[in-house]
């Protein structure tokens, strides 16, 4: 590790995610030293992990990869306590995530007149941003049909495996109510003895998450370095760049030089880390001129369900969505998916203790016990369902934000809008019109934000005044601070972000390589 922090590197990437596993790929196999510094532990490649929630010791969260801390929220006014579904390990949350990796549609960057844009749109247009979401594809080898509804792309997926027969069922249903449905764009590589592990950690290589197809193939150029098990405690510079990094490793405290860093730990962690790093030369924090770091954050809207096929089949349902209801009524919404697991006791057992830890209460070992017979109820109910979810789009408030770090302890304030939750009775009503003459039912009555998918604390945009971040990655006012996590995004989009990450991880790195080029 020492050798490590001696050593002459090009760019320093602070986290593995989704972001920085890519962005670290692409440098590394553009020729540039790459050193990848990671808060969790290398981990075990044979490891089968699920994002659990009912470990409770810090050191024992960190040791499989898991934030070792809880999340302090408070949400409309109402404090919550809760783990939140977020990596600490070499790949981030991302080697935990269900590997669906779904393009934005042309509405969610570009501002139209049929179609106006909350943010007058991206700093970068769909046409220019769609080359690195076919990089980024390929890079993950995503597979899929092609969406009826969205731009044919310049590159057509592979084709999936076959849809089972209860999804060609509930698919041909939706076709009926005349919705457009189509194979889901999943991250899964076809390799013998595959486990299908989406939603935990994969012991093998055919899940392609930033681990497995960003981190590992960048060390394998001999290019790139880990150093894991380090924290990054501040960002040290003189107002114009960052000189260097302050390391805790091993309890011992080090500095790091470079001539680049990218700040890659995700919506929370890369603001959290700006705002303890207040100094002399950056009094509100690092990259924090606009006064917009940790402000801006967006979730998604969950609203889960419940559909009976009617018919018998085994194994979970992960390959049928629709966006018909992106945009709807004038309106953005979102996208409908199968979420990939059935309504059994298990997975019903895991979220009604997640919901329950949200609170002190909650979180007592007899209240998490007691859930077992609510839990056996509600299958015996649910039977053969099979869950689907709608991923409603939220939107950038300045008051909805995280606040600077204590400890471990990752916090933010959030308050539902109005304009949200109208926008949420709109989807709920367009979803039950999607799936007429399917029995289903609604598994949430309160609004569920999508922990998951946190975005926008950093955001990216063209006037530095309203925005930290340029098109390209780089913080405004510093000539050497680049982030690639999905806290550049100004809009949450109405589909999962993570390729929309990669792709734009991609564009920041070839800014990083065509900057080296004039060093």
């Amino acid at each position: 590790m020492s050798e490590l922090l001696r050593a002459s590197w090009d760019v320093v990437v602070i986290g593995t995610g989704m972001g920085g596993g890519t962005l670290g790929r692409a440098l590394a196999e553009a020729g540039r030293k790459v050193l990848f510094i990671e808060k969790g532990p290398a981990g075990h490649r044979r490891e089968e992990t699920p994002l659990s929630h009912d470990i409770f010791v810090p050191e024992a969260r960190l040791a499989r990869g898991l934030w070792p801390a809880p999340m302090r929220a408070r949400v409309d006014g109402i404090e919550q306590s809760f783990y939140g579904p977020i990596g600490a390990g070499v790949g981030g949350s991302s080697v935990f995530y269900a590997a669906t990796l779904e393009r934005p549609a042309p509405q969610d960057l570009d501002h139209t007149n049929a179609r106006p844009h909350p943010t007058g749109g991206w700093p970068v247009s769909y046409a220019e941003f769609e080359p690195y979401l076919v990089r980024a594809e390929e890079m993950y080898h995503v597979h899929g049909t092609a969406d009826p509804l969205s731009p044919a792309p310049s590159r057509a997926l592979p084709k999936p495996g076959a849809m089972s027969e209860v999804d060609r069922v509930i698919a041909g249903r939706l076709a009926a109510n005349g919705l457009h449905p189509y194979h889901l764009h999943t991250a899964v590589k076809n390799i013998e003895g595959c486990k299908n592990c989406l939603g935990f950690k994969c012991p093998m290589r055919c899940k392609m998450d930033a681990r497995s197809a960003g981190v590992e193939p960048a060390l394998a150029t001999g290019n790139a370095a880990l150093l894991h098990s380090a924290e990054v405690t501040k960002l040290v510079g003189d107002g114009q760049s960052i000189k260097h990094i302050e390391i805790r490793l091993d309890g011992e405290p080090h500095l790091l030089r470079a001539p680049v860093f990218v700040l890659a730990s995700g919506t929370f962690g890369s603001p959290r880390l700006c705002l303890g790093s207040a100094s002399e030369a950056f009094p509100e924090g690092v990259a924090n001129a606009s006064g917009r770091v940790g402000r801006g954050l967006m979730f998604h809207l969950n609203e889960m369900f419940a559909v009976w096929p009617r018919i018998t089949g085994s194994g979970p349902s992960k390959s049928v969505g629709f966006r018909d209801l992106l945009w709807h009524e004038g309106e953005r919404l979102g996208m409908v998916q199968a979420m990939g697991i059935d309504a059994s006791y298990g997975e019903i057992l895991h979220y009604l203790r997640l919901r329950l830890a949200r609170n002190e209460i909650g979180k007592k070992r007899l209240v998490q016990e007691a859930a077992r017979l609510p839990a056996a109820l509600a299958a015996r109910v649910l039977g053969n369902a099979k869950v689907f979810v709608g991923l409603m789009e939220d939107l950038a408030y300045e008051h909805n934000r995280v606040l600077p770090p204590v400890g471990d302890e990752i916090a933010f304030e959030y308050r539902l809008s109005e304009e949200l939750l109208a926008r949420r009775k709109l989807f709920r009503r367009a979803i039950k019109g999607a799936f007429k003459g399917q029995q289903k039912m609604f598994l949430n009555n309160t609004p569920e934000l999508n922990y998951g998918h946190p975005s926008g604390t950093m955001r990216f945009g063209a006037d530095a005044k309203h925005s930290v971040l340029n098109g390209a990655g780089r913080v405004h006012e510093l000539s050497n601070l680049y982030v690639a996590d999905a806290s550049f995004m100004p809009s949450s989009m109405g589909v999962n972000p993570s390729l929309a990450i990669a792709a734009q991880a991609l564009r920041t790195a070839e800014a990083i390589i065509e900057r080296g080029k004039h060093d």
